[in-house]
């Protein structure tokens, strides 16, 4: 018969055994208290983490600031086809070429378009590019035979390099286009290929006299 007033041990060393009620509850308190560990950290990293889709950083190629002053252009006389197809192009230019916003040009507005700081310029209905005759021409008003044309988006560009910017001129347009981009920007063709598909679906093509190069 157990006294049950007597301690649960060994009479030679006083040694007490364990306690089953002690150990449930140790148990049952780590089980409770994992979970809400978990959750505590879950929360803490939900608040400090920061949500990808909220106030996103500012972009670095946002509009640059440019001065308000008009871009001097020239705009000579058109043909009244040329008036109408360079309207086409300018109407369906768009405010901003990446980070270039539009600006403001001294002279025809139908014709001629202008971005950013040093200006990108754009002129439609300038003289038509012609192959030169031979090709130890080095009059510098015709298209060397030896140049390298630009085949860009489907559009066929010559380039000619000067002091401090590069020209680039359609040679497969009905109505040549010509942007000239400083020589501060860097991939200079790239910004002038911004207006290819513009001028695929409002210039059309042409083959007479276009260099062979410029056929796909």
């Amino acid at each position: 018969m157990v006294d049950v007033d007597t301690p649960q041990g060994s009479p030679e060393t006083g040694e007490k055994k364990p306690d089953n009620t002690t150990r449930i509850a140790a148990v049952w308190a780590t089980a409770v208290a994992v979970p809400v560990m978990l959750i505590v950290g879950l929360v803490a990293f939900l608040v400090v983490s920061p949500d990808p889709e909220a106030d996103p950083a500012p972009v670095a190629s946002g509009p640059i600031a440019v001065p308000g002053t008009a871009v001097e252009v020239a705009a000579p006389t058109l043909t009244e086809r040329s008036k109408r197809v360079c309207l086409a192009v300018t109407s369906q230019l768009p405010t901003q070429v990446r980070n270039l916003p539009a600006r403001k040009v001294s002279a025809g507005p139908e014709q001629n378009a202008a971005f950013g700081e040093p200006p990108i310029t754009l002129s439609c209905g300038v003289a038509q590019p012609t192959m030169c005759a031979t090709v130890d021409d080095t009059s510098g008003t015709c298209v060397p035979l030896v140049t390298d044309v630009l085949l860009m988006n489907r559009v066929c560009w010559y380039s000619a390099e000067s002091a401090g910017q590069t020209t680039f001129t359609t040679l497969d347009r009905e109505v040549p286009v010509q942007v000239v981009v400083p020589t501060s920007y860097d991939n200079r063709a790239q910004w002038a290929n911004e207006f290819s598909d513009i001028l695929v679906e409002t210039d059309k093509s042409i083959t007479a006299g276009v260099p062979s190069g410029c056929k796909p």
